[in-house]
C-alpha cells in the first residue's frame, strides 16, 4: 500500500486580469499549500477503482468523472497503456470551500500512481498531464509556494518562502461553486502581483463576488481581524474558506479558541504553510 498526502490549496494573494477567448481567465496567483490535507492511498490491482471515506466524503463524487479517476485515466493514457490500481481516498478537505480539494487529490493521484506504476516521472511531466484537468492541477502538482499566471497552470518560483508559517484555515460551512464568483467579478483589472510589496498590500479580487453570494463571508474576514495579531487575513480561491497568517503558534492557537468561543458552528482548522 503507498500512501500520498493532498495538501490543501491557499491563495495568498489572487488578482483577475481579463477574460481570455477560451472563456478562463488571465489570473496571478500566489499558490501555497498546508500541513492540513486529505491522504490518498493505493495498492495494485487489474481494475481502476476509488473508494472514499472520511469527514467530508459526503460532499465528494465518487462517479466515473471524479478528479481523481480522471487523474489517473490521463496517466495511464499518457504512459501507453491500461493500467489498474485500488485507490481509496480519506477526504478531510470541505468541498466547494476555495482548497483546491479536488485539484489536490488529482495532483496527488499523480504522484502515488507514478510510483505504484513505477513510471519514474519527474513532476514536470505530471504537471504536463495535470493542465488539462484544471487550473489549479498543476500547482498541486509541486505542492509548494509559486507564482501562478496564465489560467494559474503557468507556474514560477515566488521569491518569499513562507514555510513554517501558522494558518488557521475558516469556512462558514457554505459551498460556494466558482462559475457563479466569477460570473460576479466586476470585470476591473486592478493590477498585477508585485513581488516588492508585502502580502497585505495584495488581493484576492474574487472576495466581493464571493461575499455577494455568501454574505457570512464577511463575517469571517472580521472575526479574523478581530484579534489584532494576524499579519494576513485574506478569502482563499473563490471562498468560502477563510485564511490568516500568524507570526507563531502560540497566536493562531488563541484566535482559534476565540473563534470556539463565539459558537458559531464554523469549520476551523489550525495548520501551517509547507
Amino acid at each position: 500500500m503507498i500512501v500520498e498526502p493532498a495538501p490543501a490549496k491557499i491563495n495568498l494573494a489572487l488578482h483577475l486580469r481579463r477574460r481570455r477567448p477560451d472563456g478562463y481567465h488571465d489570473v496571478e496567483s500566489i499558490f501555497a499549500f498546508t500541513d492540513f490535507g486529505d491522504r490518498l492511498s493505493g495498492e495494485a490491482a487489474d481494475a481502476l477503482t476509488l473508494s472514499l471515506s472520511g469527514p467530508t466524503a459526503a460532499g465528494a463524487d465518487v462517479g466515473a468523472d471524479n478528479l481523481v479517476l480522471r487523474a489517473a485515466r490521463a496517466l495511464a493514457a499518457a504512459a501507453g497503456g491500461r493500467r489498474g490500481a485500488r485507490l481509496h481516498l480519506d477526504k478531510h478537505i470541505p468541498v466547494a470551500a476555495g482548497l483546491g480539494g479536488g485539484s489536490a487529490d488529482a495532483a496527488a493521484a499523480l504522484r502515488l500512481l507514478n510510483r505504484l506504476w513505477d513510471l519514474g516521472w519527474p513532476l514536470e511531466r505530471l504537471a504536463a498531464v495535470a493542465e488539462p484537468l484544471g487550473a489549479d492541477v498543476p500547482a498541486c502538482v509541486y505542492s509548494r509556494t509559486l507564482f501562478g499566471t496564465g489560467k494559474g497552470e503557468a507556474l514560477s518560483p515566488w521569491p518569499h518562502d513562507p514555510a513554517g508559517t501558522p494558518v488557521l484555515l475558516v469556512n462558514p460551512r457554505v459551498a460556494v461553486a466558482t462559475g457563479p464568483v466569477f460570473a460576479g467579478w466586476d470585470q476591473v483589472d486592478h493590477g498585477p502581483i508585485d513581488s516588492a510589496l508585502p502580502l497585505a498590500a495584495l488581493r484576492n479580487d474574487m472576495t466581493a463576488a464571493a461575499i455577494t453570494l455568501q454574505p457570512v463571508i464577511a463575517d469571517v474576514l472580521a472575526a479574523l481581524e478581530r484579534g489584532g495579531e494576524a499579519s494576513l487575513v485574506r478569502m482563499s480561491g473563490s471562498g468560502a474558506t477563510c485564511l490568516a497568517l500568524y507570526p507563531d503558534v502560540p497566536a493562531r492557537d488563541r484566535a482559534a479558541t476565540a473563534l470556539a468561543g463565539f459558537g458559531t458552528g464554523w469549520w476551523v482548522s489550525p495548520t501551517h504553510i509547507i
